[in-house]
């Protein structure tokens, strides 16, 4: 939350977290600019998300004005708020389904390469653990990168949306480590930091690669070769803390 106040009125940022449709979290940063007659005269909104397309950010922005013309002269900023976590599901979907037609028209473009970034705990059975993850990204014909920095464990995955889900169940229901008395185990330790479709501005990867980078410096640099810094100022630093 930050908070910066100056001779025009008030900014703030809020970052929010909404559950939605594919099981993920999106997080939402929502720029507020209020002006100096506020809440006589409407805030100013940016919306910004890495997990939506543009689109997307505008449409939730445009609702998000909608609402806030019914609360004209009252403090608002709460109650928008609110009601962005309750709707934020069907004000995407609408844009969704417009956006799935688009796609069927142009099948057989770059359409439909999606990009997951996963964060392992810990892998006890590291070898097999490896040679596993490679397999599957070899099957479902996944690039990325399988990444160890410290206690970090990433794994970055391109590819279809099917190829990613089917993936993402396999890493949920196969046993893929050891637990502490050696007993082959589910990974139950995962989380998902981000599921997206990849932008024009994202470079491909060309292969799946197991690395190992001894800073974060390396590691923030296997990022920017991909025109993923985004991602990374996003999620990886947080998992230091």
């Amino acid at each position: 939350f930050l908070y910066f106040p100056d001779m025009h009125g008030i900014s703030f940022r809020i970052q929010i977290s909404v559950k939605e449709l594919l099981d993920t979290d999106v997080l939402l940063k929502l720029l507020f600019h209020l002006p100096v007659n506020y809440p006589s005269t409407l805030p100013d909104i940016s919306v910004n998300s890495e997990q939506l397309t543009r689109a997307q950010c505008m449409e939730v922005k445009d609702k998000l004005l909608e609402q806030a013309k019914k609360h004209l002269s009252e403090p608002m900023v709460h109650d928008l708020i609110l009601w962005v976590q309750q709707h934020l599901k069907d004000v995407i979907k609408q844009s969704a389904t417009v956006c799935n037609e688009k796609t069927t028209l142009s099948k057989g473009t770059e359409d439909g390469i999606w990009m997951l970034l996963l964060h392992l705990d810990h892998m006890r059975a590291k070898t097999k653990y490896v040679k596993t993850v490679e397999k599957w990204a070899s099957d479902l014909r996944l690039t990325g990168r399988l990444m160890f920095m410290g206690k970090i464990i990433l794994i970055l995955l391109q590819g279809d949306r099917s190829s990613i889900k089917e993936y993402l169940i396999r890493q949920k229901t196969s046993k893929v480590d050891v637990d502490s008395s050696r007993k082959k185990c589910k990974e139950k330790m995962m989380s998902v930091l981000c599921e997206t479709e990849v932008q024009s501005q994202h470079k491909r990867f060309h292969s799946f690669e197991v690395k190992e980078y001894s800073t974060l410096q390396e590691l923030e640099k296997e990022f920017e070769t991909a025109g993923l810094e985004t991602l990374f100022s996003e999620f990886v630093p947080p998992l230091l803390k």
